[in-house]
């Protein structure tokens, strides 16, 4: 089958995120075409190019979301009374108080990329003063938000500013019989405006989608520094936008695919049907791992590993401060932290202040008056003389410590689990989970509870050794690439199986293949199609063009020319931005 792969700011990109996961996915199942519809989040992105594509990468189509583009059309008026009608309703579902605005977001939403597709003109539309003052009518209507009263016109300029760009994807040139018509199944490697094509496709075609969120976009986008600079209003309406398109998305997605229970939750809590959530961990490397797994060294019994990035909320503080204790019962003991190299102004002034709290703390001792004095808090960085790879930094201790106040899937403990380590952690996101009683977990915050857990480990051998056997079996079984790729290579023949063939099988000279695709692949019924529901796809035999509900693909009228480029065949490195056409616990300790 062909997969229509969507990203934001993730694979094909060199620096993008999700892009291991998205490779091996693509990598692992070989037997399937691939389309990747790529969205850049920056110039920078796109200069630094493309990873090496797989032969099964058919075709590559990428759009900035960070260059403005400007079709030049503007609307008579005829089409603006359709784009106020349609922003009207998209604006004041957004700033409503309430969930009960679904449908009249979703009308608004799908009648601007109605419009966007046959006209152009989104563009400009959404930044003219027309649409400031249906956001000023929207937000101080009655029944809107008490937040977003208070907003001024460079409020409402800031979020149709940044409205625009959210919903830059419904005036690509994706929608098409070239395009997403003519794949078997979108599937959106996170939330947010990656799955606003995946909306489209089904909305325009029929095509299902699938919908993986490792890290819950609008999670994500509640945790983001980004926004602090915004004005509370802005910070309100973007919020409610965002909470609105992920119902949307959740309510047509076919499957929806969390990576932890932690992500479903909030899901659920966004409005996804439960009966069509199906948790799939995410997959690592375990060999990378197997060396340290399967040795015989433990590690030093009386060193303490963390392995992370230096931020806030991972809370190092709260861990030198329980090492602090955990030194006065265990004075042999060390902590080494393994960081990864700090960038931006945040993380370098809290890494000093982790520093200057450790020499505080743990004034460097010596054995004698001879010996040179020595700190047993250590920062250091993986690719040292110690521990050249990431795997070495783990050999290094006998227990594993994660310390964060906020986490979502916690992969420094995979990693630990996979090195046969036992492991002290906080309760937070989807720590309990992924341990399952392989390792102590405590509240976070807690300093005293969390050297409690640690001196425990550190006086019981035994009890480390259990631990960390337990915990690279249960790593094996359940976080390994392989059962991910299994996952996803079952959820893509059951969405097929209920969907219609759209396209014809040719050879390699585009001539027809008798017999491509089954004959109950034609047959009306439960061969393509489910019973009527919320998930259910268009009936057996419905031609490209023809939207789920049944009614006739909008395509008449203007019709904008190409703006974005396809990307290059398979095996290719993409060009510079020059050359790219715009376009369950063991113990609560």
């Amino acid at each position: 089958m062909r997969i229509g792969l969507l990203t934001d700011g993730g694979y094909p990109y060199a620096t993008g995120e999700s892009r291991l996961w998205c490779d091996r996915l693509v990598r692992g199942l070989a037997q399937h075409d691939f389309d990747v519809y790529a969205l850049s989040r920056s110039a920078q992105q796109v200069e630094q190019g493309w990873i090496q594509l797989p032969p099964q990468v058919q075709r590559v189509r990428s759009a900035p979301l960070w260059a403005p583009e400007d079709d030049g059309y503007t609307y008579g008026r005829r089409d603006r009374r359709r784009f106020l009608g349609h922003f009207k309703e998209l604006a004041t579902a957004v700033c409503a108080d309430g969930d009960d605005h679904r449908e009249a977001f979703a009308e608004g939403l799908y009648g601007l990329a109605d419009l966007a597709r046959e006209r152009g003109g989104l563009y400009a539309a959404l930044r003219s003063e027309v649409a400031v003052r249906v956001l000023e009518s929207a937000c101080r209507a009655p029944g809107a938000r008490r937040t977003v009263h208070a907003a001024t016109v460079p409020d409402y300029l800031m979020f149709a500013d940044e409205l625009e760009r959210t919903l830059r994807p419904l005036s690509l040139d994706w929608y098409g019989d070239d395009g997403l018509g003519t794949v078997d199944l979108c599937h959106a490697a996170s939330g947010g405006s990656a799955a606003l094509p995946g909306l489209l496709a089904k909305r325009f075609f029929g095509v299902p989608l699938l919908v993986t969120e490792y890290g819950v976009h609008l999670r994500a986008h509640f945790l983001s520094a980004d926004g602090a600079e915004l004005s509370a209003p802005v910070r309100a309406l973007l919020a409610a936008f965002q909470r609105r398109l992920a119902a949307e998305v959740y309510a047509q997605a076919s499957v929806i695919t969390p990576g932890n229970a932690h992500a479903r939750r909030w899901q659920e809590k966004c409005g996804a049907d439960r009966a069509r959530l199906r948790t799939v961990h995410p997959g690592m490397e375990a060999d990378r791992f197997a060396a340290v797994g399967e040795g015989a060294d433990s590690g030093d019994p009386h060193t303490l590993v963390w392995i992370g990035r230096i931020e806030p909320a991972k809370d190092l503080i709260a861990l030198l401060h329980a090492f602090a204790e955990v030194r006065k019962a265990e004075p042999q003991a060390r902590l080494r932290l393994f960081g990864a190299p700090v960038h931006g102004v945040e993380a370098t002034t809290y890494l000093a202040h982790c520093k200057a709290l450790a020499a505080q703390l743990f004034p460097d001792e010596a054995a004698d008056a001879h010996a040179v004095g020595d700190n047993p808090v250590s920062f250091e960085e993986i690719g040292g003389p110690e521990a050249p790879e990431l795997a070495d930094a783990y050999a290094t201790g006998g227990v594993v410590v994660l310390s964060s106040v906020v986490e979502g899937f916690p992969i420094s403990l995979v990693e630990a689990m996979f090195c046969g380590r036992a492991t002290v952690s906080t309760d937070v996101g989807a720590v309990v989970e992924v341990i399952g009683g392989t390792g102590l977990v405590v509240p976070p915050r807690n300093p005293r509870a969390f050297a409690d857990a640690c001196i425990a480990l550190l006086r019981d051998p035994e009890r480390r050794e259990r631990l960390g056997a337990a915990a690279r079996a249960r790593a094996l079984e359940l976080f390994t690439i392989e059962q991910n790729l299994a996952a996803f290579r079952g959820i893509y023949l059951e969405l097929i199986s209920h969907s219609p063939v759209r396209r014809e099988a040719v050879d390699e000279d585009g001539a027809p293949v008798p017999f491509g695709h089954p004959a109950e692949a034609h047959m009306q019924g439960r061969w393509t199609g489910r019973a009527a529901g919320p998930d259910s796809g268009p009936e057996s035999g419905t031609a490209s063009g023809t939207a789920a509900d049944g009614r006739t693909t909008p395509g008449a009228g203007h019709h904008k020319a190409p703006r974005w480029a396809d990307g290059p065949r398979t095996g290719q490195v993409a060009p510079a931005a020059a050359d790219i056409p715009t376009p369950a616990k063991e113990a609560r300790a």
